[in-house]
């Protein structure tokens, strides 16, 4: 995104670098992405916050909908529980080079990233440490994960079939930040599908055949990252 503004930048892997870790640690980004000049920082993935931050214009895309963004949100995490289904107890130990988080935590995260969208809006805060879980002990297979999916999408789709305006009018207190009910669920859509996204490569890798292609007509349009870690 930076090098389309025309932003000069230089990227640090944190994970491969410890020196760039301790760097990242002292300017208070808790882990990547993050966008910093000088000491001031923006992080997670903001692009409102990096453009502000850079002094450049920033023309975000289309905006969706509350409705169209529940819709597109379910068939992420619906192609997400259908993947999952397919990976066995030993697969969901692989932890792929590029991210130090094994299959089975990954999963799991992409349905609690879902889940806290409804989290979030009743309680009008979103800690970071939702996002810092691993799955619970007992989730062990593919199939054990993708039934704790079903009940993540069973709990959106009632917790949307409820929800008057007003909820998506609300601001909720985010770890990086107020941020209206509306945006953070198109934010919590692009999030759980750039994870799905990841989970297509990895299936690949591992030699799984996913039931169904990528959803793309579910992500377009969506400010997703470039990169796919």
């Amino acid at each position: 995104m930076l090098s389309s503004w025309g932003v000069e930048f230089d990227p640090i892997d944190v994970q491969a670098d410890p020196v760039a870790r301790k760097e990242m640690e002292r300017l208070g980004i808790p882990r990547p992405p993050g966008v910093a000049l000088g000491d001031r920082v923006v992080h997670g993935w903001n692009p409102d916050g990096y453009a502000a931050l850079l002094g450049v214009t920033y023309r975000p895309v289309k905006r969706f909908s509350p409705a169209e963004l529940a819709s597109r949100l379910d068939s992420v995490l619906e192609a997400a529980q259908k993947l999952t289904e397919r990976f066995d107890a030993t697969q969901m130990e692989h932890v792929p080079s590029e991210r130090k988080r094994t299959l089975r935590d990954l999963t799991f995260h992409v349905f609690r990233v879902g889940l806290s969208f409804a989290d979030a809006v009743d309680r009008a805060a979103l800690p970071e440490e939702w996002f810092e879980e691993h799955a619970p002990s007992e989730l062990v297979t593919g199939a054990d994960v993708a039934r704790y999916g079903a009940l993540v999408r069973a709990r959106l789709t009632g917790w949307f079939q409820g929800a008057g305006g007003d909820e998506f009018a609300r601001t909720v207190q985010t770890y990086y930040g107020p941020q209206a009910a509306d945006d953070l669920l198109e934010r919590t859509t692009w999030h759980a599908g750039q994870h799905l996204r990841q989970l297509y490569v990895l299936a690949e890798r591992l030699g799984v055949t996913p039931p169904a292609p990528l959803p793309m007509e579910a992500l377009a349009g969506l400010p997703l990252p470039e990169a796919l870690w």
